[in-house]
């Protein structure tokens, strides 16, 4: 291998580089492969009016770009100014480059691109007789030509004159896949123009004028439409509209992801960011939502020239556009329960929603659907004290809210079992008639209502839309009916997710100056801990603490649990007491509380939730739906699963050949 030449070389005299080099600099970062070439050509026919673009490549685009769009045109005695550097229509003083609203400005774009391939532009105005044509550069001359209204820019053998550029290309359908993602994106932020794709000669894709709705599913496919949540919010000059998908519809790669800033496609860490720490605690770190966001704002607020390709932007209020982002996503996440979205995305077609209810505040209560003289009474529950007291008969279903009675394992008021009353139950799932097991004489020849048929009544509600309890499958599986079919709940991730949030909003308020509700343990749990352990509850009590653990030294290898947050109450304490050790003594007190908060939470509430075959009574189950019916996220748990599917009647009834 010879070494690199070293020797010092003859001085050359500071000199002005001609036109033509000078035009092939620029060309190295503006025009790095083909799709660099469509996208400059594509936010130029844009910028000229267009509503219908086609887009014609061959050999990947090395060969030939060609694309048309209805613009205004450009009137011939303009025609080699668009070819000559920074000449431009989209700016004329430092005013305008400040408030950039254009998607193509710097006037260097067809300038670079005719000094590395042989270019061809065609134009027609509205008032012209014919269209005029100008070939090579602006030194060619313009001629009469034919063609409608708009402009062609025909680019043909890109990089002819610098093969060594020509080299770094890659294969013809690599090349091609950059220019049809490019085509895409800018198809994305535009519903409102047509778009044509054709490759050698065949027709890849075409896009009609469509709503936005329609484009993003177009492209996204079917799979992003049926998962995805609608965002449109403003704040001051801010506002961002679009969908997000839904954490269920995550990918294992981030090629679904689309954000605009003022209908230029962008990659920017603050936005970027901005999304993944809404989906963070929805979301399992090795996924990638998809969505296609747009934010718009005064174009004095945002600097897009910080990048030759454009594709980089510098907010002049990073933190605040990054707090707007993030809180419009995290609500829209949050609101993805049936009472706003209906279902999730399941194999079978999702259900509509019921209706929709207040999120905070107060669930309404069960009596009214059962006898009018209904009083509650609680029946043993496996999740809470079994001493049935009637200090929380008055308590219904809670407030979803922290220190509510589900997150202290039970699925009703403060303390013991469920508010639901037991006799009087067989009134909602039987209509007016008897309690289960209840038949009188008189009725005995009478086909009876099963006691899990739910009544018209209790369907016609519309705080209740994930419905009734029918059945426990397998231990694992909560079968409810609603008026759209069958509901389908995986009982531990609902009841994690509800215990998850609610372990939020314990915390958020201690944080908020409120003191987090703790439950003192009558003996304190004792276990051997390693010397690890010891010094982490001893250096870290301050953090433990704002966690609701008191867990103190009692020797070298002894450690004991006097207090646990009442949301925790019925959990191994040993065990608890082990992983809120281990997470603080692997990322330190105050990364816990901040960065890997919702990672320790989403442990304690994983630990806590209702395990797999555990047999839950009918009120128990319900009590479960309506929990869910009252809690942001309830979609999924804090992995990212499913919580419950719909299955519709009309589902079933074609599994089944009905009506066929």
């Amino acid at each position: 291998m010879n070494a690199p030449d070293t020797s010092p070389r003859t001085p050359r005299p500071i000199q002005a580089l001609p036109d033509q080099l000078i035009s092939q600099i620029a060309a190295g970062e503006v025009v790095e492969r083909p799709s660099a070439v469509v996208k400059e050509l594509l936010e130029n026919a844009l910028d000229a009016g267009a509503t219908q673009i086609t887009v014609r490549l061959e050999e990947g685009g090395v060969k030939r770009i060609a694309i048309t769009d209805n613009g205004r045109g450009i009137p011939p005695e303009q025609m080699p100014l668009a070819l000559a550097r920074h000449a431009t229509s989209k700016i004329a003083s430092l005013d305008d480059l400040e408030n950039v609203g254009t998607l193509g400005f710097r006037g260097e774009a067809l300038a670079s691109i005719a000094s590395v391939a042989a270019v061809t532009l065609t134009s027609r105005t509205a008032d012209a007789a014919h269209a005029w044509e100008i070939v090579g550069s602006h030194n060619g001359t313009v001629a009469p030509s034919s063609g409608a209204q708009g402009t062609t820019v025909d680019v043909q053998d890109l990089y002819f004159n610098t093969p060594a550029r020509r080299k770094f290309l890659k294969s013809e359908q690599t090349e091609f896949g950059h220019c049809a993602e490019v085509v895409r994106r800018i198809a994305l932020a535009r519903p409102d123009v047509s778009f044509s794709l054709s490759h050698n000669g065949r027709t890849i894709d075409h896009w009609n004028v469509s709503e936005m709705a329609k484009r993003s599913a177009h492209i996204l496919g079917e799979g992003f439409a049926e998962a995805r949540l609608p965002i449109d919010e403003s704040a001051g000059p801010l506002r961002l509209h679009g969908y997000t998908g839904l954490p269920t519809a995550s990918k294992a790669r981030a090629d679904g992801q689309f954000f605009y800033v003022n209908g230029r496609f962008v990659r920017d860490k603050v936005l970027v960011h901005a999304v993944k720490a809404a989906y963070q605690d929805v979301l399992h770190g090795d996924r990638f939502p998809s969505y296609v966001l747009a934010l718009d704002l005064d174009p004095a607020l945002v600097d897009v020239n910080v990048h030759p390709s454009k594709i980089e932007v510098r907010f002049r209020d990073s933190r605040a556009v990054h707090q707007f982002v993030f809180h419009a996503v995290q609500r829209a996440l949050a609101q993805t329960s049936a009472t706003s979205h209906g279902s999730v995305p399941s194999p079978l077609p999702a259900a509509e929603s019921l209706g929709s209810s207040t999120w905070r505040g107060e669930q309404a209560s069960f009596g009214p659907l059962l006898a009018p003289d209904y009083a509650p009474t609680f029946s043993p529950s496996p999740f809470g004290s079994r001493d049935g007291g009637a200090s929380g008969a008055g308590s219904g279903f809670g407030t979803g809210s922290a220190g509510a009675g589900f997150g202290a394992q039970r699925f009703g008021g403060s303390e013991g079992g469920v508010a639901q009353s037991t006799e009087k139950y067989g009134a909602l799932f039987g209509g007016s008639g008897p309690v289960t097991g209840y038949r009188a004489e008189s009725d005995m020849a009478l086909p009876q209502a099963s006691p899990f048929t739910v009544s018209a009544a209790a369907m016609a509600q519309e705080e209740f839309p994930l419905g009734f309890a029918l059945a426990q499958l397998h231990g694992i599986y909560i079968l409810a009916q609603n008026a759209k079919g069958l509901v389908l709940v995986d009982m531990h991730a609902a009841h994690e997710r509800i215990l998850y949030e609610q372990l939020k909003n314990a915390l958020d308020s201690r944080v908020a100056g409120e003191e987090m509700q703790v439950q003192p343990l009558l003996i304190p749990i004792t276990f051997y801990a390693d010397t690890v352990e010891v010094a982490t509850a001893s250096e870290h009590q301050e953090t433990l603490q704002a966690l609701g653990f008191d867990i103190s030294t009692l020797s070298p290898t002894t450690l004991a649990v006097r207090s646990v947050p009442v949301l925790l109450k019925n959990a191994d304490a040993q065990t608890l007491a082990r992983d809120v050790l281990r997470d603080v003594r692997e990322f330190g007190g105050s990364r816990v509380l901040i960065e890997r908060q919702n990672e320790l939470l989403g442990t304690l509430a994983c630990h806590t939730a209702v395990r797999a075959n555990r047999i839950l009574s009918t009120q128990e189950m319900n009590a479960l739906l309506r929990q869910m019916e009252t809690t942001e996220r309830a979609d999924q748990c804090n992995h990212g699963r499913p919580t419950w599917v719909q299955v519709e009647i009309g589902a079933l009834d074609k599994l089944f050949l009905r009506g066929q």
